[in-house]
């Protein structure tokens, strides 16, 4: 029996997503569990898999198509059967539009794009002629505006350049258009009379102190690049909608606490000796297991408010924000409580690879519990997270560093330091609750073995 495939909800805010490419096209076989389409949300690019298996009977929407959440895309159906339309009605989840009713909806605003886009296109052939004589008629200007009372044609950077260092311009010949005189000519000409200025008056030798106060660094080496317009991508524009309402909603407060990461970071490094080289741990592997540990112990940390109530995950789920050229988005690992820092970092490595390269999965991005930003491999020393809505707290990790500490009997050493700052909901927690989670942290990363056991 045919089966109707709808736009995924890949996020609890996703409302609609832009159809980038077909995988399988109308006729091919498909799996359960194979891609079937990539589909843009607002947070990155994702591999929407097939929920059914049989043959792409029809593609419901087009390449490049923005769909709502829950309308269908596509129909599936067992190898050689045919599908009519009243047929395709019943599949649907949504029987009061079926897919060839919903087909033409999506098929007419593009006409629409296209005749706005066909009407706006000799608007701005009429806009395009108009700089051309702007940058015509500005040709002269230098003539009216840069003109001296003896006739002598100076551009107004020429001009303050032989005012202070006290040259008349009257004596010196332009090589711009129209014989207008440039700031090269004025420095030409500078360096010409530094041997034979004995002629000239005392007026010449007057300016003569003031060089050393007015270095030429001063003097642009070269043309200033225009100001750049960028248009805001989709991943931005939900970064800055979201990011705005945590600000806006949640009451957040900070806690930092000073780690002694000298035994994590030899461990760390024993360990990787033993490992080939695409295998081994980071600093973060470590972290992303002891923050999972500790938030055992700390279960409102691990937690959301939803209508009115604090709602405690059973899983420990943490996410690993990223950054893109595009902007920043999160990864998750699941259940980091319960895996090892080995599988750990694998899956992360997997789904860092897959967000740096466009190929998201569902489960890549969403689903996270509590979330790490980690700029240590930046040498920041500390920093301050926005939390990520729907959770209840960030973790905002900087660098190791080696600083001087006061050892055993009061004496200077130094030695390896780790910054970490969490922001919390204070609808959830409190700050003594919140440093008491940090303190549990540091039992772990201080003592790293017990990430192992």
């Amino acid at each position: 029996m045919a089966e109707t495939v709808n736009m995924p909800k890949l996020g609890f805010d996703m409302a609609e997503g832009t159809l980038i490419r077909w995988v399988k096209t109308e006729g091919e076989a498909v799996a359960k569990g194979e891609i079937l389409a990539e589909i843009e949300t607002d947070k990155a690019t994702v591999e929407v898999e097939s929920p059914f298996s049989g043959v792409v009977n029809k593609q419901l929407v087009e390449q490049g198509a923005v769909v709502p959440v829950g309308t269908p895309i596509a129909v599936i159906s067992a190898p050689g059967e045919t599908v009519q339309e009243s047929e395709e009605g019943k599949t649907e989840p949504m029987p009061q539009a079926s897919p060839a009713e919903s087909a033409k909806p999506r098929e007419e605003p593009k006409p629409e794009v296209q005749e706005k886009s066909e009407t706006q296109q000799p608007a701005q052939e009429k806009e395009e002629p108009k700089p051309e004589p702007e940058k015509s008629a500005q040709k002269p200007a230098p003539s009216d505006g840069g003109q001296l009372p003896g006739g002598v044609i100076a551009s107004p950077l020429a001009r303050r350049i032989a005012e202070e260092r006290g040259m008349d311009l009257r004596s010196l010949q332009g090589t711009g258009p129209g014989g207008r005189i440039t700031r090269k000519d004025v420095e030409e000409a500078e360096a010409k009379p530094a041997a034979p200025p004995a002629a000239p008056a005392a007026e010449a030798a007057k300016p003569a102190p003031q060089k050393p106060t007015l270095p030429p660094a001063w003097v642009p080496s070269g043309e200033i690049p225009p100001d750049e317009t960028v248009e805001i991508n989709r991943l931005r524009a939900a970064i800055g909608r979201r990011m705005t309402e945590s600000r806006q909603q949640v009451p957040d407060f900070y806690v930092t606490h000073v780690y002694n990461m000298d035994a994590l970071m030899q461990l760390r490094k024993q360990i990787n000796e033993q490992l080939p080289e695409d295998q081994k741990l980071s600093v973060n592997d470590f972290i992303v297991k002891g923050v999972a540990l500790a938030l055992r112990e700390y279960p409102n940390l691990n937690a959301t408010i939803r209508n009115n109530q604090i709602v405690r995950f059973g899983h420990v789920n943490i996410g690993n924000a990223v950054a893109l050229e595009s902007g920043l988005i999160t990864v998750v690992v699941r259940d980091c409580d319960q895996k090892p820092i080995r599988v750990i970092a694998r899956e992360l490595r997997e789904t860092v690879a897959r967000a740096r390269s466009g190929k998201v999965r569902p489960d890549d991005i969403e689903g996270s519990t509590f979330s790490i930003s980690n700029l240590g491999m930046f040498d920041v020393e500390e920093f301050v997270a926005i939390i990520n809505p729907p959770e209840a707290a960030i973790l905002a990790v900087g660098t190791v560093r080696q600083v001087p500490v006061v050892g055993e009997g009061g004496q200077l050493q130094t030695g390896l330091r780790m910054k970490a700052t969490i922001s919390a909901d204070h609808r959830v927690t409190d700050g003594a609750e919140a440093a008491q989670y940090l303190q549990a942290l540091a039992r772990y990363l201080e003592n790293p073995l017990r990430l192992l056991l």
